[in-house]
């Protein structure tokens, strides 16, 4: 399996980082996120959704579990830390197949219920600010697509 390492040194870097890719992202898309706590990945989810042209705040939805949003598509932000045992009420289908982007964080909880072709990014605490960003494409195609974007470091 081919994989990206990107590393960032700010919150910003780590935002501009996620709406490369989120710039070549279609409906039925799906982006899973796994790391520290604070690792950043709401910060990466903020940046994706800046790249699909949603207007104002996102935020984690840790105690709602699922936030949708607006823009040039859906996007459908998932924090699954407290969904444990609920999974099979949650309805994921609709979002993983659906005509919007979704962003699942946590996603290695719900491993058994996530689609075959996704975007797995876990984020690394290296420093206070510093983050190394693993992006590896799950399913032909998504390698295929990743291939040009230019800001992942191939290795």
């Amino acid at each position: 399996m081919t994989v990206w390492r990107a590393q960032t040194n700010s919150v910003e870097e780590t935002i501009e980082l996620a709406a490369a890719l989120g710039s070549m992202l279609k409906p039925g898309d799906v982006v899973t996120l796994d790391g520290d706590l604070g690792a950043g990945k709401t910060h990466f989810a903020k940046g994706i959704a800046v790249a699909l042209g949603v207007n104002g705040v996102v935020n984690s939805p840790t105690f709602t579990i699922i936030k949708e949003y607006e823009g040039n598509m859906p996007f459908y932000h998932m924090d699954v830390y407290r969904a444990e045992g609920q999974v099979q009420d949650l309805g994921l289908e609709e979002y993983f197949y659906g005509d919007g982007v979704t962003v699942v964080e946590w996603a290695s909880l719900l491993e058994e219920a996530l689609p075959n072709n996704r975007f797995a990014c876990s984020i690394h605490l290296l420093g206070e600010t510093k983050r190394e960003l693993i992006l590896k494409p799950v399913g032909e195609e998504n390698r295929t697509r990743l291939e040009g974007l230019v800001q992942w470091q191939k290795f």
